[in-house]
């Protein structure tokens, strides 16, 4: 009993109390694992990634035509999107050119035009108000329109005085626009009120139609690319049953096995996504030119602008995502098929 007294004795020096001891042994021990099990998680998405594109360069003719079909799948909504983009940058400012013409009576006289015009200029919603004469507007159609000889056969001028009216920016809306044409039109002075926003207008709904139109066609294309990923990663499963097997067998779970597969549809769909930016940007290239020549012939400097910083993210996070889950659906279905016989 001394003996084991002694040594009890002894080893208590040596490593003081044993449960403090245990417990400073354990803490490091956890603090490692959860690194090694960290590591090891991060080393096995990048072997898994990187094993998906060696794969998906062993088969490089049938990898690129895929990549090829889903850029163009990616490209037609893209650019009818950039298409859109530009052609509302060059209508901007054209919501605030809304004029009201205002056509007076014949027997109006210009003192009378004259005191209208500074009436209504006064009014808070309009900016500005032009007197226009018969002589200025007979002057300026036959400038314009190549018919002076046949105007100078008239014995009187039968154009009348008009008052073109510029309203604020802040009463551009159109109800309100309508609004005041009606007032407009109730002037004693005034033969006729013609707003003329009704071309803008039918422009806006053409442009609004359009956007709806490149909607649906994205939204439709992006069906086709999750059906082109999945049978892309349906054939890959197929071609893979046997591996696949083999790994189950020897306790491999589904989510180590669909690894690669998610990947592979990664790969596609961000090499899809560059692929539609590339397309896109040599369209609008290519565009750029006939529409720059077409511009200065109305004595303008507009070039069309490509696909912006933000636009190409998304682009590239959209195809991501699509090659994701269509890569997701297929291994989903097919790999609950497979089972170790």
């Amino acid at each position: 009993m001394r003996g084991v007294e002694r040594f009890a004795s002894a080893r208590r020096d040596r490593h003081g109390d044993g449960a403090p001891r245990r417990q400073e042994k354990r803490r490091p021990a956890a603090r490692g694992s959860l690194k090694g099990k960290g590591a090891a998680y991060v080393a096995g998405h990048m072997q898994a990634l990187l094993h998906s594109l060696g794969r998906m360069a062993q088969r490089p003719l049938s990898s690129a035509m895929t990549v090829a079909v889903i850029g163009i799948a990616l490209a037609l909504p893209t650019g009818l999107h950039v298409i859109l983009q530009n052609l509302q940058g060059v209508s901007a400012g054209w919501e605030n050119t809304a004029q009201m013409s205002l056509f007076l009576k014949q027997d109006v006289p210009q003192e009378a035009a004259e005191r209208l015009r500074a009436r209504l200029e006064g009014m808070t919603e309009i900016a500005e108000v032009v007197h226009i004469s018969p002589q200025q507007a007979l002057d300026e159609f036959r400038t314009t329109s190549g018919f002076g000889t046949a105007l100078d056969s008239l014995q009187e001028n039968p154009l009348p005085t008009v008052l073109v009216v510029q309203p604020r920016l802040e009463f551009n809306d159109p109800r309100l626009l309508q609004s005041l044409r009606e007032r407009m039109q109730a002037l004693p002075e005034v033969d006729m009120a013609q707003l003329d926003m009704e071309w803008i207008e039918r422009l806006f709904a053409i442009m609004e139609i359009g956007r709806r139109g490149v909607l649906i066609l994205g939204v439709l294309l992006s069906l086709a690319v999750l059906l082109i990923v999945g049978n892309t990663i349906r054939l890959a499963i197929q071609n893979r049953r046997e591996e696949i097997e083999v790994q189950k067998l020897i306790g491999a779970t589904d989510a180590f096995i669909r690894r690669p597969f998610l990947y592979n549809g990664f790969w596609h769909g961000l090499f899809g996504a560059m692929t539609a930016w590339l397309l896109v940007s040599i369209s609008m290239a290519l565009l750029n030119g006939p529409v720059s020549r077409l511009s200065l012939l109305y004595d303008s400097s507009r070039t069309l602008s490509g696909l912006g910083i933000a636009a190409s993210l998304s682009l590239l996070l959209a195809g991501i995502l699509l090659g994701l889950v269509g890569a997701w659906v297929a291994v989903g279905r097919n790999l609950r098929e497979i089972e170790p016989g």
